[in-house]
């Protein structure tokens, strides 16, 4: 029930989902089931595959949280977490309130063994390949133990569903010298260069977008100005390109012929591509989408869920970070 076009893109998502993947033997949507009932019948038949649970409630964008999931104990994005708590799905995704999904899964399904919290782990365009941001909005104060834990977390999602054999994983900083940052970041440094990880040391900005690294970490308060600033900055160009190349005849001649080069570029930077952000850490899958994530995005978040539950990232998480602590000891 959450997010900009919901129910209808959810809807629809998952209708092409469940018809597009045989390996996808259930989908539970979770709302109000009328105006579900009324979505699933704009389809034609509705897949075997696809069961409907009533939830009366639903955490606005707008609300508290905590607040709003202690007050509507019916809410659709409490029930879908309690699904996966109960053993009844094995992932839940949400396109709604992103904090009500943090902390839901935070509290009913806790963190995988050795996590203090989880991270969201956004994954992030270069002219080269992607790469994984995180925390990218999940934990605002973080700890040097906290931050090395994502890059664990990150490694392994680069691993396993980037298909990027031994990344490399950087330590968001304001410089790239070994001494640079503050003290958070300069005890994380200490922890990341003994651990098993390929850490390539401190990076900054520019960096992490020429494609110098395939895992970026930092707290969730800069991950998520970084976050935001990329897509302000990629709208703000696409608008300055339009108004130029449209603002005299010669002009528009020459951005026909461009066009097939800005399509490339806009699906390269196209947020849909991966349908959102895996919540890393909590104990069980939790992918959180774009409020204004379309049917498309919907599609492909259920493939990249598809992906992480066949490659059992959680397992490898709670193996990578024992190793981690054993690397600490040494320190």
């Amino acid at each position: 029930m959450g997010g900009d076009h919901a129910p209808g893109e959810i809807v629809a998502g998952c209708v092409d989902a469940v018809r597009q993947f045989p390996s996808v033997t259930r989908l539970i949507l979770v709302g109000d089931q009328d105006l579900i009932r009324q979505e699933l019948d704009k389809h034609g038949d509705t897949p075997d595959k696809i069961e409907i649970r009533h939830a009366s409630e639903v955490v606005e964008m707008g609300e508290s949280p905590a607040m709003a999931l202690r007050r509507k104990k019916d809410s659709s994005i409490g029930r879908a977490i309690e699904l996966v708590k109960n053993g009844e799905a094995d992932a839940v995704f949400s396109a709604g309130n992103t904090g009500a999904a943090v902390a839901g899964a935070t509290l009913k399904l806790r963190t995988l063994k050795g996590v203090d919290r989880p991270a969201i782990a956004t994954v992030l365009p270069t002219q080269k390949h992607p790469f994984v941001l995180l925390d990218s909005g999940a934990n605002t104060d973080c700890t040097a133990q906290m931050l090395c834990q994502f890059a664990v977390m990150g490694d392994v999602y680069a691993r396993e569903i980037l298909g990027v054999p031994s990344p490399k994983v950087g330590l968001l900083s304001i410089g790239e010298e070994d001494a640079k940052g503050n003290d958070l970041t300069k005890q994380t440094f200490r922890i990341l260069q003994a651990s098993h990880l390929n850490f390539t040391g401190n990076v900054e900005s520019h960096d992490i977008f020429e494609g110098k690294v395939d895992v970026a970490i930092c707290d969730g308060f800069v991950g998520n100005v970084v976050l935001k600033t990329g897509e302000a900055v990629a709208r703000a160009m696409r608008k300055w390109f339009r108004d130029e190349f449209t603002a005299t005849l010669p002009r528009k001649l020459g951005a026909a012929m461009l066009k097939p080069a800005f399509n490339a570029i806009k699906a390269k930077s196209d947020p849909e591509t991966s349908g959102g952000a895996p919540l890393l850490g909590a104990n069980g899958l939790v992918f959180i989408g774009h409020g204004s994530s379309s049917r498309h995005a919907v599609f492909n978040a259920i493939k990249t869920i598809r992906d992480s539950f066949q490659h059992d990232i959680n397992h490898h998480i709670i193996d990578d970070v024992a190793r981690l602590v054993e690397a600490r000891k040494a320190i």
